[in-house]
């Protein structure tokens, strides 16, 4: 359980307790509404958020997962499609297009970033493949230029996997802006987070717009009348007025974890950790502060000692996972792949971490390194 002076590689108490009075408010104002389910607060949200983005529609669901799901079925993704994304990656990325009956086909990644490597999508494109999902993790973008050129020659769609990227930005775009149909979550740990489940698509199509409505509300657009089989997936009342309070708040987040990350730059350079590369055509959020290093198990074990508490994402690459594991992808397909999970790991990274907690941080670090 660890006691009161551990440092958590995430938390919300603290920042619970500044933000209190806000959060409270908006979640009486829901239940003095009188409207509980896709109410004023939803409604609100989906276009504020979509206005944060520089998106026109945003579709607020119940959680990242069916976020993707519902896109796929948007788009007419699935049973003998392909859909091309990544193994590093959270599983929800992966269930979604299996749960649409699509077959996902992995690419590598990039060494220096661990996000996909678009020089291995057009190499991995047959006859099936349907859309390509890039997933902007970490906190920062994928090269969707090259991801956008690869589609429109082959007349591919594209999602992006945007829930651990809120605000990141590529070439000024921000995340879920560069795509047919973007997907994020706001689950809790996220750099923008409900206090439960929560997601959203973004899109500048009113005709997947549309389509995406009725696909979250059981394919209906009037009550008790449906015009395509569709889903319960809607974003709660409650979450919808707590993230509104907290998208107000977003940039001090986002300011707070680049100054975090930017303590650990400094006071890690020259240890033989291999600490994150941010492109200069990218901001990147720090949803993680990922580092590197052939010796992480021991490290992440004797910090957990001295009350640090560190993660890895992720340990097992989806394609060596039991449940999605197939004869197209053996152990040594993904060559990039696998051997970051065995070296990388996460150190504590949320806005109400003190100067004092990133020290001590890195302090217990540099003694074992």
């Amino acid at each position: 359980m660890g006691n009161n002076n551990d440092i958590r590689v995430w938390g919300y108490l603290k920042e619970f307790a500044s933000e209190k009075d806000d959060i409270m408010r908006a979640v009486e104002s829901v239940f003095e509404s009188g409207m509980l389910i896709l109410g004023e607060n939803v409604k609100a949200f989906e276009q504020e958020y979509a206005n944060y983005c520089g998106v026109d529609y945003g579709i607020g669901c119940d959680n990242g997962t069916n976020a993707i799901s519902l896109a796929l079925h948007a788009l007419n993704i699935g049973a003998g499609d392909e859909v091309i994304t990544v193994s590093n990656t959270a599983i929800p990325t992966v269930s979604a297009i299996v749960s649409v009956g699509a077959k996902p086909v992995f690419v590598d990644i990039d060494s220096d970033t661990y996000l996909m490597d678009v020089t291995k999508v057009e190499q991995a494109i047959t006859p099936r493949t349907r859309c390509i999902i890039p997933v902007h993790l970490f906190g920062q973008c994928v090269d969707m230029d090259t991801i956008n050129d690869i589609a429109k020659r082959h007349h591919l769609h594209v999602i992006e996997d945007c829930a651990q990227a809120h605000g990141a930005t590529y070439k000024g775009k921000k995340a879920g802006a560069m795509s047919d149909i973007s997907t994020t979550s706001f689950y809790p740990t996220k750099v923008l987070g409900a206090y439960g489940d929560g997601g959203m698509m973004l899109t500048n199509s009113g005709n997947f717009d549309s389509i995406l409505r009725r696909l979250r509300f059981y394919g209906a657009e009037k009550t008790y009348y449906a015009s395509t089989h569709g889903y319960n997936s809607r974003l709660d009342e409650v979450q919808a007025a707590i993230l509104r309070t907290k998208l107000r708040r977003i940039e001090s987040y986002i300011n707070r974890r680049r100054e975090i990350a930017q303590i650990y730059n400094e006071q890690l350079a020259g240890t033989s950790l291999v600490l994150p590369k941010e492109a200069s055509w990218r901001r990147h959020v720090y949803y993680l502060y990922v580092v590197r290093h052939p010796n992480r198990d021991n490290i992440i074990a004797q910090l957990k000692e001295k009350g640090i508490h560190l993660n890895i994402s992720y340990p097992t690459p989806i394609h060596l996972m039991e449940a999605y594991n197939s004869n197209d992808y053996r152990k040594g397909a993904l060559p990039q792949t696998e051997a970051a999970a065995h070296e990388i790991f996460s150190l504590p990274m949320y806005p109400s971490l003190t100067d004092e907690e990133v020290t001590r941080v890195v302090k217990s670090l540099k003694e074992l390194i």
